[in-house]
């Protein structure tokens, strides 16, 4: 039931919002290297990245849904964002999702909403990167508690693979081996220990090794260490800077949220401390700040509006923090499974671009909530016959359901209001199935679809066995099934590491050599798009074109070919000799 479950979830969230919207940039850019990787091309050599491609072997799946590519992909994000809100809440729990119950089942779902919130429904690797730590850490602490060890390492196989899609979640596996050796179901050390230990140490190292095991074999291992140690460091400080922002108004300002719940928490704290002496009055006022407490949570997910680049993660994750430590007090324990999924937030947010840790707020709202309820556990239970515990289950589930109901709204209006990079639903009237078969019940605006059509039109009025198109199409190559002779989708500044600038420098005087190329460049940058401002139909085949880097134009000079147009984008084209 779990699997249907999910599936049917994520098939609903796709139908309903994640279909709608398309950006050429992002919206590609992995599966675009899942398209090199079937082809047989091997990551920093054939193609470069500033991060270690695992999530381009992962997400070869995606080419095996039997639906159009991109909602195929926007699927798969969506299962893996779902196995991991699952797979946290039952480390924050300790518990089996067999043994859940209807309100805790809605309630997981509800957090799966909230952990998608606006972010884009494509391949990407921060996604991969919670996914896969979330599974690890589930799976590695219930394959100690119950000393099944396909579990355990399964857990460890997934916090190394981990490590092979994003520097970010590096983290992942010294946290897990803290976890291996110092975890309740670890138990005595004996003459085996040593074996087990060094077969777990193979599971956890068996997906990098793999990884950097090919690249060295083939000759790449310094270019690898050169890309992956060029890019530039990020360490999420919007967890810590926003302190010192300026916000306008109550309303904006997270800060007055999370110093509401550290008061609380410090309340319920003392009250528990002090819980023989003070008796009834003391369990009554921890009732009524706990309702305070979740009231709070609940205003700030419903402030945030799910927007994409707002403050609202922030203010989640530190009312986590507060409640974490206020659990610490009252079970007088280390709560080191809120302090995981907390620090998840943080690698997460570990991002160029996008700096916030929106994809597991759903979980650490949820968390909070749990904790509330656990510093509550000592209340005298209502003492019901049978037919009224009845109905309250009924109650709890239906509770339960309005939960995910009103969040399934507040997701659907979101995204109606402000698809990824796009316009609002009511102006997405175009299929790009009409343009090609992968992107067939994708909807977005008129712009974007004439874009994408003059790419298809060229492609058909040129043909060429190398095919590029410079800078910001990283979709293309998948979609209309092309190969890209340049080491780089997407070229943008950060991502031209190690020696993949000169590396796209001599690709161009090879194919110059060579022939039976075209490259393509943009003459309009993708905001035009966004903002869905018209789209040059025709422009001059020397006009001048959009770059992001020194680098396309010196691709454009080393070409020497016929200079060839095709609406918005200029190009050159050279037939096969």
């Amino acid at each position: 039931m779990w699997v249907l479950g999910i599936l049917v979830l994520s098939a609903a969230v796709v139908a309903r919002v994640g279909r709608f919207g398309f950006n050429p940039t992002d919206q590609g850019f992995v599966l675009a290297q899942s398209w090199r990787i079937l082809h047989g091309e091997i990551p920093h050599i054939d193609l470069g990245s500033p991060r270690p491609l695992g999530s381009a072997y992962l997400h070869t799946v995606d080419f095996l849904v039997p639906a159009p590519l991109m909602v195929s992909s926007s699927f798969v994000m969506m299962v893996q964002l779902a196995v991991a809100t699952i797979a946290l809440a039952a480390l924050l729990t300790g518990t089996s999702p067999l043994t859940w119950g209807p309100l805790r089942t809605a309630l997981v779902a509800a957090a799966a909403i909230v952990n998608l919130n606006t972010y884009p429904l494509m391949a990407w690797h921060t996604v991969d990167g919670v996914f896969l730590t979330a599974v690890g850490w589930w799976a590695l602490d219930s394959g100690l508690r119950s000393g099944v060890r396909w579990q355990r390492w399964l857990g460890l196989f997934s916090l190394g693979f981990a490590v092979i899609v994003k520097q970010s979640f590096a983290f992942a596996v010294p946290l897990g081996i803290l976890l291996l050796l110092f975890h309740s179901g670890t138990g005595a050390k004996n003459g085996l220990w040593w074996r087990r230990s060094i077969v777990d140490l193979l599971w956890l190292g068996a997906a990098p090794l793999g990884y950097f095991g090919l690249i060295t074999v083939r000759g790449g291992l310094p270019e690898a260490i050169a890309q992956l140690t060029g890019g530039q460091q990020t360490w999420g400080e919007t967890l810590y800077g926003f302190w010192s922002a300026g916000f306008h108004g109550f309303r904006s300002d997270p800060r007055t949220f999370i110093l509401l719940t550290a008061l609380g928490a410090l309340v319920i704290a003392a009250l528990w401390l002090f819980r023989q002496r003070l008796g009834v009055a003391g369990r009554v006022l921890r009732l009524v700040t706990a309702v305070a407490i979740t009231a709070v949570v609940a205003f700030v997910l419903v402030n945030g509006k799910f927007e994409h680049a707002n403050s609202w993660p922030l203010a989640v994750l530190w009312i986590f923090l507060v409640a974490a430590g206020m659990d610490a007090v009252v079970r007088r324990r280390f709560p080191w499974q809120q302090l995981l999924v907390a620090l998840l937030g943080w690698m997460s947010s570990l991002s160029w671009g996008y700096q916030l840790p929106s994809l597991v707020a759903g979980t650490m709202a949820l968390g909070t909530l749990d904790l509330l309820v656990v510093a509550l556990s000592d209340l005298p239970k209502p003492n019901v016959r049978r037919l009224s515990l009845v109905s309250f289950k009924v109650a709890g589930a239906l509770a339960g359901v309005v939960v995910f109901l009103l969040a399934g709204v507040q997701l659907m209006t979101a995204h109606d209001k402000a698809p990824y990079a796009d316009r609002p639903q009511g102006e997405l009237t175009k299929d790009l199935g009409d343009v090609a078969a992968p992107m067939r019940w994708v909807r977005t605006n008129p712009s974007v679809f004439t874009y994408v059509s003059q790419i298809r039109d060229c492609l058909a009025r040129y043909p060429a066995k190398n095919v590029a198109v410079l800078p910001d199409n990283p979709f293309a190559y998948p979609v209309f099934k092309v190969r890209n002779p340049f080491p780089m989708d997407w070229p943008l500044p950060q991502e031209l590491v190690g020696n993949t600038k000169q590396q796209m420098l001599d690709t161009a005087q090879r194919l110059d050599r060579d022939g039976d190329y075209l490259v393509l460049f943009q003459t309009i940058q993708v905001e035009v798009l966004i903002a869905a401002d018209p789209v040059p139909t025709d422009v001059a085949p020397d006009a001048e074109t959009f770059g992001r880097s020194y680098v396309e134009p010196a691709v454009r000079k080393a070409l020497h070919g016929q200079a060839v147009s095709c609406g918005n984008f200029a190009g050159v084209w050279a037939a096969a000799r």
